[in-house]
């Protein structure tokens, strides 16, 4: 029987667990519907290309590889300046770092409106590659400055969920602006590239008046709540600081974040190469942009559910990991069945799991590196896996358009990039959750140390 005190302590620690509930949710409805919509945007401007091409490349002369390979270019200049934009975050915020990514990478994606060949096509898709890059693992980085280990998960999937989102209505809107004919004197793929790219520059000026730096500086949180969060997010660092360091150097070199960002080159050459591809595929069907649009958005309607379902089975422990690597070994097989598939509709289903298991597994994949990074571990970390990783967008959307030349169909480039999954199902299995890895070796399951 409990004690008077032992009463009181665990009343106090549920109350304390209440109130720190109700300032995550109150951080929550504050920060992340701004996150979303800005995520949104910058998804549509990186592959409405793919739409765009279905009309640009005919007025520009592109062939299937130059397509491919300028649409991948954008990647090359991601991967340049993506740790020094995350470490520049670091110097200057990220309320203004956000804010000039955004505005920067708004005006740029407008300029690829305007080019005129396949040398000017690449050079605009590198440079607004330079000034995107940093967005992604910034935003995660964003996220560890506000939320303590589990909210985070929590928050990186809701997050994560503008991925499908982004496709949905990057699709409808893509399919429907290409139908529109004369727009400011503009062809239809340019007046698409225009119009899509606004949004960015208008989100990138209200992010300096939307976002807080840390929660220290958010007037919109009294000072208890500040407090309570600040208290138990520095908490959380010095454990992880005295566990796996934090140092930016101690990032460089862990072996761990070199596995991941392989593991996430594999899926971006996937996830990537299909949604900048996805749009031919279904023209190839006899469909018009306005129909291509509306079947290019089910993949990501349906992958919109499973992302939030897969997570949610996954949970926080360490069966995320069988997850993870179970939702890539699916993606695999059914690409695989519908690149050997001619039949429109049965095409469509393999692709549309494929794409609802590509984006389980991303869900999950995205948390596992504030698992073991924190400081300026975590901000040179994390541009790593993501910038390496995002190579893979480079090579996924150039190896589809330079086999579909070659041979003249996708089937042989889609049994590829299934390949490139199959390797990112077995590096997560064999990796594990790196977390519950101290100097190379994997923590028992059952282990009692506590940090």
């Amino acid at each position: 029987m409990k004690s008077q005190k032992d009463w009181v302590t665990t009343t106090s620690q549920a109350h304390s667990r209440g109130e720190r509930d109700r300032v995550v949710r109150k951080i929550m409805w504050r920060l992340l519907p701004f996150l979303f919509v800005a995520y949104v945007f910058c998804y549509i401007d990186r592959v409405n290309i793919g739409f765009a091409a279905l009309t640009m490349n005919k007025d520009l002369g592109l062939t299937a590889s130059e397509f491919g390979f300028g649409a991948g270019l954008f990647f090359i200049g991601y991967f340049i300046f993506e740790v020094p934009s995350n470490l520049l975050m670091q110097r200057f915020g990220p309320r203004v770092w956000i804010a000039r990514i955004m505005i920067s990478w708004g005006v740029i994606s407008a300029f690829c409106a305007f080019v005129q060949g396949p040398i000017t096509y690449g050079i605009v898709r590198f440079l607004l590659g330079l000034a995107e890059a940093g967005f992604t693992p910034g935003i995660f980085l964003f996220l560890t400055l506000w939320f303590p280990s589990e909210a985070r998960n929590r928050a990186t999937a809701i997050f994560m969920a503008s991925v499908p989102v982004a496709n949905i209505v990057g699709s409808l809107l893509s399919g429907t602006l290409l139908s529109v004919r004369g727009f400011a004197g503009l062809k239809d793929w340019q007046a698409l590239l225009v119009l899509e790219a606004l949004p960015a520059v208008i989100l990138g000026i209200l992010c300096l008046f939307v976002l807080v730096d840390r929660p220290r500086d958010a007037r919109w949180l009294t000072a208890d709540e500040r407090l309570l969060i600040e208290n138990e997010l520095s908490l959380e660092r010095q454990a992880l600081a005295a566990r796996h360091g934090d140092k930016l150097r101690g990032a460089l070199s862990d072996w761990k974040v070199y596995a991941l960002a392989g593991i996430y080159f594999c899926y971006i050459c996937g996830s990537v190469g299909i949604g900048l591809w996805l749009p031919q595929i279904i023209h190839g069907f006899g469909l018009k942009a306005a129909e291509v649009g509306v079947v290019a958005a089910v993949p990501y309607a349906c992958g919109a559910v499973g992302m939030v379902f897969w997570s949610s089975l996954a949970g926080n422990g360490p069966r995320r990991i069988r997850f993870a690597a179970g939702a890539m070994l699916v993606a695999a097989i059914t690409l695989a069945a519908s690149a050997a598939i001619e039949y429109p509709l049965l095409k469509m289903i393999g692709i549309t799991l494929t794409v609802t298991f590509m984006l389980g597994f991303q869900a999950i994949f995205l948390s596992l590196p504030s698992g073991f990074l924190t400081g300026r571990a975590a901000a040179g970390g994390l541009a790593v896996i993501i910038s390496i990783g995002n190579l893979g967008g480079f090579a996924g959307p150039y190896l589809i358009g330079y086999v579909k030349q070659t041979s003249g169909s996708f089937t042989t480039a889609l049994l590829l990039v299934a390949f490139a999954l199959l390797v990112a199902a077995v590096g997560t299995w064999l990796l594990g959750d790196p977390a519950d890895r101290i100097d190379g070796k994997r923590r028992t399951l059952t282990s009692t140390v506590k940090v």
